[in-house]
């Protein structure tokens, strides 16, 4: 009984760190309010810090409880006619959940690298004066080739 409790201890404890380490990387890099005032949204700073605490939280909840989150398998149990409607719903949303999870990924780096300032300083060391949009539209491409690939060929199913 002592060995489950050290272990569910130690397993929040990690788990705080780490929520701890993305909270802090966003609030102290002032990432959130940076993209607010590039979209001239900045009256919903809060509403945007909000969302992302609410699901970082509900990522969080939904990866540790997974056997409890079942909601497909629910739902083909009890109404088993819709299920090519479930299916259809299903790919949606995995289409939708990939899309905007992939662009604030790419935000996040982006704006890290830009935080340090990584981006003019290649710039500069390399003689890069004009296509910066395209590099980095270039670099979008890449990862967007880069993830069908993964998906496609089901590379994540082998690891």
């Amino acid at each position: 009984m002592i060995r489950i409790f050290f272990l569910i201890l130690i397993g929040g404890s990690y788990g705080l760190l780490a929520a701890a380490g993305v909270f802090t990387v966003l609030a102290a890099g002032g990432l959130i309010p940076r993209f607010a005032g590039r979209t001239h949204t900045s009256k919903y700073v809060l509403i945007y810090e909000e969302m992302v605490i609410f699901g970082t939280l509900t990522g969080c909840v939904l990866s540790i409880f997974s056997r409890y989150c079942r909601f497909g398998a629910w739902w083909q149990q009890h109404l088993p006619e819709y299920g090519n409607v479930l299916e259809g719903i299903g790919c949606v949303w995995q289409v939708l959940f990939g899309f905007f999870a992939g662009m604030f990924v790419g935000c996040l780096a982006l704006a890290i690298a830009e935080m340090l300032d990584s981006i003019p300083i290649l710039t500069r060391r390399i003689s890069f004066r004009h296509g910066l949009g395209l590099a980095i539209t270039g670099m979008a491409a890449g990862k967007l080739a880069g993830s069908l690939l993964y998906f496609w060929t089901e590379l994540h199913r082998t690891v």
